[in-house]
Parts: C-alpha cells; structure tokens; sequence
C-alpha cells in the first residue's frame, strides 16, 4: 500500500507531471499522421487549388512537429526545466504562451457549430478542452516554480 502511495505521490510531482505532458505533446504531434483521413481532408480539399492543398498539408506537418519537438523538451528534460536557470525560465515561458494561446483558441476560435449535437465531435471537443487546460496548467505552475514566484 506505502508503494502505491509512494507512486501517487511521484505522479503528481511537478517533474512527473512536465514528463507526461511531454509524452501527451508527443503522441499529439503523431497523431497528424494519420488526422487528414480522420477528419476526411481528401474530399473536403479535393476541390481547392493545389497550393491550398499543400498549403493546408504542409502547416500540418510542421504543427505536428512541432507538437512533438516542444513534447519532447518537457519528456527528457523535466529536470532541467525546473532549474530556476535563466533559460529554463525563458522556455517554460514560451511553452506556456503558447500552448495557453491554443486553450484559448479551443473557445474562440473553434465554433460550436463543430461540434454541437455530434456526440463524437462534442467528445473531442472536451477532451481537448481538458488537454490543453492540463498542458497549460502544468507550464504555468513549473514556470513559476522556475522564476521564483511560489
């Protein structure tokens, strides 16, 4: 039961949590992969120039990198991030602006429309809502751990 307790205790920890976070960011940017044909790109772009289709592809690719880079900072360098240096407070700063721009952006920009009375898409909706909540929760908290504000 102690171990259990024990390990309650490192997951919640801020280390722990910037770690699964990074692992959230990552496994989001992979998800690009394949998210053209979840939400049928193909046929929805079909009928645009080429230039918006790679247009359209080519932001895809680099969001989903970029996900997956700014996941991987937080992944395998929780501990350095944390370290009240200069840079480390700089970059959770960044990580924080940033991913708090995309929460806003999942009640600004995205309308409702979307995603009422379509329980899939209400669904993900919410899941999202909570994601970036969490990621910009947790970049908060290690920032202002990082420049000495609590």
């Amino acid at each position: 039961m102690a171990r259990v307790r024990d390990r309650m205790i490192q997951l919640l920890s801020l280390a722990e949590q910037l770690r699964l976070v990074g692992f959230a960011l990552v496994v989001m940017g992979l998800v690009h992969i394949v998210l053209p044909r979840l939400l049928d790109w193909p046929a929805d772009l079909s009928g645009t120039t080429l230039l918006t289709r790679q247009v359209s592809y080519a932001h895809l690719f680099f969001i989903g990198a970029a996900c997956v880079v700014l996941g991987a900072l937080p992944l395998f360098c929780a501990p350095e991030l944390l370290g009240g240096t200069p840079l480390s407070t700089v970059l959770l700063a960044g990580q924080t602006a940033f991913w708090g721009l995309r929460w806003a952006a999942q009640f600004v920009y995205f309308s409702p429309l979307l995603w009422r009375g379509k329980p899939l898409f209400t669904l993900g909706h919410i899941a999202l809502a909570v994601l970036w909540t969490w990621v910009t929760g947790v970049f908060a908290v290690a920032l202002a751990r990082s420049a000495g504000w609590g």
